[in-house]
């Protein structure tokens, strides 16, 4: 018994000396720490972002009809692998003035934090062709969106993306100079939504409506959802993806904020519940509003007052509702998910709440200038119009961007992947 008595003092000194020992160094241990946890932060925010575009697939999959289902799952999966080797290569580097071409030695430096950005900030920027996606659904050919993507990820949208987060090519400076402030854009409205959804303007409206939308005699024939569940799986699946994409907009760990995530979740509650009852309980809408207060509240996120949140979300989902109407009813704008309003004009919203509801005055943070956040708004939106009509001009003049009629009809699946989501029968063995 004695013996087993010292043998635990011994022990407990050892551990007691270890303890020491790690108090004594606590400087160099602490950095390698932090190193750590900001990668595991910023990672953790890239899974979940990574997450959001299966959000979009399924978004888009019960939103079209039967037969062009398979297209929609496969359509976000493979423009987001095109826009992974265009970022990775090119967009990166256009928007930050970092590249990768060194040893793996240099880049597993700092725990690999810069990479893990690279992944974090690559999810931002496939949602672009996600976003373009869901306006051209059911018509657009396969290999020349992809050619579209490749361009918009590699160059137009780095162009945007450093000019207002990496503060390049004078954008900001010149901003600063005009209005006194620069455009605050926490975590994109601007930047990716506002971008996303104005770029998908043009392509929906180069392309037409789908055939047999809009009748000669001006009607409109329905082209009901092909499954309310999917279509509801994919709003959930963005929805909960969307806490990584506003909150760990921070980047580091120590930069994380309860005030993002909170304002998050009230911009989701009341773009629910406008939308909910301005669409008079239509499940299309229903799922539509929470993502419209979502891309609302990104870009004041880290500055607004939870109330301030909840009334930028309600708008969000007002805007969506009314929009989404117009241009279906009574404008003749064939935009398949409502992409131009849901992301074109509640990401403009965002930008220009954010100059509001950002205010002191109405219990925000302070720090941003409504002026400035109308400009630069205005002009990311005038960028993304002139670059997307450049892009899907040009790209329909050399390859065509639609599918011939006979293809349209028998749908997207068949014509181009061979295969429907489900057989027409079951086999008998």
């Amino acid at each position: 018994m004695w013996c087993d008595f010292n043998q635990s003092l011994h022990h407990g000194a050892f551990w007691l000396r270890f303890c020491h020992s790690i108090f004594l160094n606590l400087g160099m241990p602490m950095e390698t720490l932090k190193q750590g946890a900001d990668a595991l932060f910023i990672l953790l925010g890239a899974v979940m972002v990574l997450a959001m575009h299966a959000g979009f697939a399924f978004l888009e999959l019960g939103t079209v009809r039967g037969k062009n289902q398979v297209n929609a799952l496969v359509k976000i999966l493979v423009d987001f692998c095109v826009s992974t080797i265009m970022y990775f290569f090119i967009g990166y580097t256009v928007a930050y003035g970092i590249d990768f071409f060194s040893g793996a030695d240099v880049l597993a430096q700092k725990n690999g934090y810069e990479l893990v950005k690279f992944f974090f900030l690559l999810t931002f920027a496939a949602a672009i062709p996600a976003i373009i996606s869901g306006g051209i659904a059911e018509r657009a050919k396969f290999h020349p969106q992809l050619l579209a993507t490749a361009v918009i990820v590699g160059l137009l949208y780095p162009l945007c993306e450093g000019s207002v987060w990496a503060n390049k090519f004078g954008f900001e400076d010149w901003l600063q100079s005009v209005t006194g402030g620069q455009l605050h854009d926490f975590a994109g409205s601007v930047v990716v939504h506002a971008f996303g959804g104005w770029i998908a303007l043009p392509a929906v409206l180069i392309l037409g409506a789908r055939r047999n939308r809009y009748r000669k005699d001006g009607a409109m024939s329905a082209h009901p959802p092909s499954s309310i569940p999917f279509l509801a799986l994919g709003s959930w699946i963005l929805a909960v993806g969307w806490f990584g994409f506003n909150v760990m907009s921070a980047q580091t760990i120590d930069k994380i904020s309860g005030l993002v995530a909170v304002n998050s979740l009230m911009a989701l509650v009341g773009g629910t519940l406008v939308a909910t009852l301005m669409g008079r309980n239509d499940p299309g809408f229903v799922y539509n509003g929470p993502l419209a207060g979502l891309v609302a509240v990104c870009a004041g996120s880290d500055i607004m007052h939870p109330a301030g949140a909840l009334v930028v979300g309600a708008i969000a989902g007002a805007i969506f509702v009314t929009m989404f109407t117009l241009t279906q009813n009574k404008w003749k704008i064939d935009d398949v998910l409502g992409v131009w309003p849901l992301h074109g004009l509640c990401g403009a919203w965002g930008g220009i709440a954010a100059g509001i509801f950002g205010q002191t005055a109405l219990g925000g943070a302070g720090g941003v200038h409504f002026g400035t956040q109308l400009l630069g708004t205005v002009l990311i939106v005038a960028f993304a119009l002139i670059s997307s009509v450049l892009v899907y001009g040009v790209i329909n003049k050399l390859f065509g961007l639609r599918l011939s009629q006979e293809e349209e009809f028998d749908g997207a699946d068949l014509s181009i992947h061979r295969i429907k989501a489900s057989p027409d029968q079951e086999v008998s063995w």
